[in-house]
């Protein structure tokens, strides 16, 4: 099972305590007691420190600085704060924090996974065979490039004035990529924050997703949807989801893109890890990373999630009962006319039958290990698509020559609507002839 692991305890401070615990700080700017809280984290070896920034003064002035330019105002992340400490720990620290007056919410986060175990997703061992002097052209078996019904259209995106997505940039956010890929040269802005997780599931899983939208123009391998858009990646590992993806917002200008790789443990099992992944939802269900990608959306970023392969159904009432310790003004996300967090969230269907030899289905049916609803925005290839990583299609013992036909999941499925994006963000940036 691939999983970074760590749980995380997210506090919400109610505003006006104005908390200030950073910079060698434990205090609060409104002169209220937070000797309790000091306490308890002294008791159970805690550290409190801000989630989304250096200091709270510093979040609230970028937020400020971006509201003039925002759709909608933004939400206040200076009141947020993650509390590091032995995992043992964590949940009866939770409760302690939550039962002061000072606090508005306090709640464990189970670890953010990738979105590959369900139903055996991903798990494909490099071939033995040595590859060739040079990897030959893999592009044929991109049937997703192709026009409608089978695929997107992105051959006919890059006859157009900035449809290989010139202009754009793009992070993905998961644990762990392979920039030297033989294939990921040309446009790779590298990892820009995080600390990337170790492991071989992690670092194809990354690959695979880089290869669908960023894959190089050249003559060997595959090529990406938007090859000419910069790619960079931000890990989760070392720092949280919601700080990922805050801190990715940070670096992007309006019209970019952010992509989640990631879904975690739902109320369906009692946010329990499992090997199956089953009842594993989209990231945005939490207070913490709802608000972050709020943020992100207002500023006029495009975020694209995957919706998850827990094969739940996002419109259960299971969804809308408020979990104990989030905040009381809380209200599921996954239905929209409750609140919206603006972000693109995608689901995985079948590819056209007869797909590399294999059917999955009706072609753009729902694979059954896909969460689905009316969050759903988009779908795209949960099965047989053809990119970077694994080693299935060209293995060999040097992964940067590593390429597979069989990358699947909502995690396969986001990429070719992140690619979509990036294209058509590119042509709307591309000059007009006869126009400055």
């Amino acid at each position: 099972m691939a999983t970074s692991g760590a749980r995380e305890l997210i506090v919400i401070m109610r505003p006006q305590v104005a908390m200030r615990a950073s910079a060698g700080r434990f205090e609060s700017a409104a002169g209220l007691n937070v000797n309790d809280l000091e306490r308890i984290l002294r008791k159970h070896e805690g550290a409190m420190s801000l989630l989304f920034g250096n200091t709270e003064e510093r979040v609230m002035q970028r937020s400020a600085a971006s509201v003039p330019e925002a759709d909608a105002p933004w939400v206040d992340l200076s009141t947020f704060y993650k509390i590091t400490a032995d995992d043992k720990k964590l949940d009866r620290l939770c409760e302690e924090l939550m039962a002061q007056e000072l606090v508005e919410s306090a709640y464990v986060k189970p670890p953010a996974e990738l979105p590959t175990a369900a139903d055996q997703l991903n798990t494909m061992a490099p071939s033995d065979v040595v590859p060739p002097p040079a990897t030959p052209d893999l592009t044929a078996s991109q049937i997703y490039l192709n026009p409608s019904p089978a695929g997107i259209n992105a051959r006919w995106a890059w006859t157009q004035a900035g449809g290989t997505g010139s202009g754009i940039s793009i992070i993905d956010i998961e644990g762990n990529w392979r920039f030297t890929h033989e294939d990921l040269g040309q446009t790779q802005g590298g990892v820009v924050g995080g600390t990337p997780i170790d492991g071989l599931n992690w670092r194809n899983h990354g690959t695979a997703v880089l290869g669908e939208y960023s894959g190089d123009r050249n003559a060997i391998g595959i090529t990406g949807i938007a090859p000419d858009a910069i790619a960079m990646a931000i890990s989760h590992g070392s720092i949280g989801s919601a700080a990922a993806i805050n801190l990715a917002a940070s670096r992007l200008r309006a019209g970019d893109i952010i992509l989640l790789e990631m879904h975690r443990p739902g109320p369906r099992f009692n946010f329990a890890v499992r090997d199956d992944q089953r009842g594993y939802i989209a990231v945005e269900w939490w207070p913490d990373d709802f608000a972050a990608i709020l943020n992100a959306t207002r500023a006029g970023i495009i975020v694209v999630e995957a919706a998850g392969n827990g094969a739940e159904n996002l419109d259960d009432a299971l969804y809308q009962t408020r979990p104990s310790g989030f905040p009381t003004s809380w209200t599921n996300p996954f239905r929209r006319s409750n609140r919206d967090s603006g972000a693109i969230v995608v689901g995985a269907g079948s590819p056209p039958p007869g797909t590399h030899g294999r059917d999955h289905g009706p072609d753009r049916s729902r694979l059954d290990f896909s969460n689905w609803g009316a969050l759903i925005d988009a779908q795209g290839w949960g099965r047989e698509v053809t990119t970077c990583g694994y080693g299935n299609l060209q293995g060999g013992t040097n992964e940067d020559l590593w390429y597979t036909d069989t990358f699947s999941g909502t995690s396969s499925a986001s990429p070719i609507i992140v690619g979509a994006i990036a294209s058509l963000q590119g042509m709307a940036r591309a000059p007009v002839p006869g126009h400055p």
